[in-house]
């Protein structure tokens, strides 16, 4: 992991410029708007003070998983304050995870481990969450048929938080290029995977094997998806000329509610929801009957954007999209 080379001005206490804050985001197209009003300010301040004192992305990631962590351990517990507890560290925890991101694109200090450990933070937190939940049903009367659903919706929830981070990070390449998004693929990854050793390198190999099982996972589900990359890697190696972006923006971003839609906020909602009126056991009927036609729709959706924008680079209309 890079470190500061040097500890930056002390942050003062005026409100942060809007391009400062600006900057720190992804993308407005990609930005819920919880996110803009409560997370992404509450993460910048973190990011701010630890710009300051030269706590670097990685290390803020680690932290958020324990905090994730401790709050689904406290939804065990049927006791509502407890459970209100757990809902402040959970909330604490996704502050990080902005925050984490932020910092990376403030500092400029992004790295692949860094996204990895982006991605696994939050499986470990609703990993706590099913089990906590799976047990506290158990305590309650319910068989341990319980974990059927636990486990269903666990893996639903690793499927819908993959390709809503792959769309997002799809939309970005196309409106931001390489630079503005973390868009891998898996001859890369399988390349780098390669190189390491398991006797020297076991624990980055470990990670390594881990995120490209992820990622070509991602493109098994895309394959329209992935027909559009490769020609555009290979034809535009230079950068995307202005009218496909702009026009792949038009078609792509209405799509981009969806990704919200299926990751942290939605459904921590419901999930604080139920806890509060003591059926946290509703919360994976939720992700399997809910949550999951809409994995259904936003995938049927983007490939249907993919394949309009491969068959066009594919016929005579080519010739509109001009290599830079």
């Amino acid at each position: 992991m890079n470190t500061l080379s040097k500890k930056p001005a002390e942050p003062d206490t005026v409100e942060p410029a809007n391009s400062a804050f600006q900057n720190s985001l992804k993308s407005s197209d990609t930005e819920e708007q919880i996110d803009i009003w409560f997370y992404r300010p509450i993460g910048y301040q973190i990011a701010k003070f630890c710009a300051w004192v030269g706590i670097t992305p990685n290390p803020v990631t680690i932290v958020s998983i324990f905090f994730g962590v401790a709050a689904g351990i406290l939804f065990y517990s049927q006791s509502l304050t407890i459970n209100v507890i757990g809902m402040l560290l959970l909330v604490f925890a996704n502050s990080l995870d902005s925050a984490d991101g932020q910092l990376a694109r403030m500092t400029n200090n992004k790295s692949r481990l860094g996204r990895i450990l982006d991605g696994v933070a939050g499986d470990f937190w609703f990993i706590s969450i099913h089990v906590a939940i799976c047990l506290r049903s158990i305590n309650e009367g319910w068989s341990a048929l319980i974990w059927v659903p636990g486990v269903l919706a666990g893996l639903s929830h690793v499927v819908q938080s993959a390709m809503a981070d792959y769309y997002r990070n799809v939309h970005l390449f196309f409106i931001k290029g390489t630079s503005g998004s973390e868009l891998d693929n898996s001859r890369d990854l399988q390349k780098d995977f390669d190189r390491l050793s398991w006797s020297r390198d076991f624990g980055m190999k470990l990670f390594a094997r881990t995120y490209l099982n992820y990622t070509k996972l991602q493109e098994r589900l895309s394959p329209n998806l992935q027909k559009l990359l490769a020609v555009i890697r290979q034809r535009f190696p230079n950068g995307l000329p202005p009218k496909l972006v702009t026009d792949f923006r038009a078609q792509n971003k209405p799509l981009m509610k969806y990704t919200n839609i299926v990751q942290f906020n939605t459904r921590v909602l419901f999930l604080f929801l139920w806890l509060f009126i003591d059926q946290a056991w509703i919360y994976f009927l939720f992700d399997i009957f809910v949550l999951n036609p809409i994995l259904i729709y936003m995938c049927v959706k983007q490939e249907a954007v993919s394949r309009h924008f491969y068959q066009q680079l594919q016929t005579s209309r080519e010739n509109e999209y001009k290599a830079l």
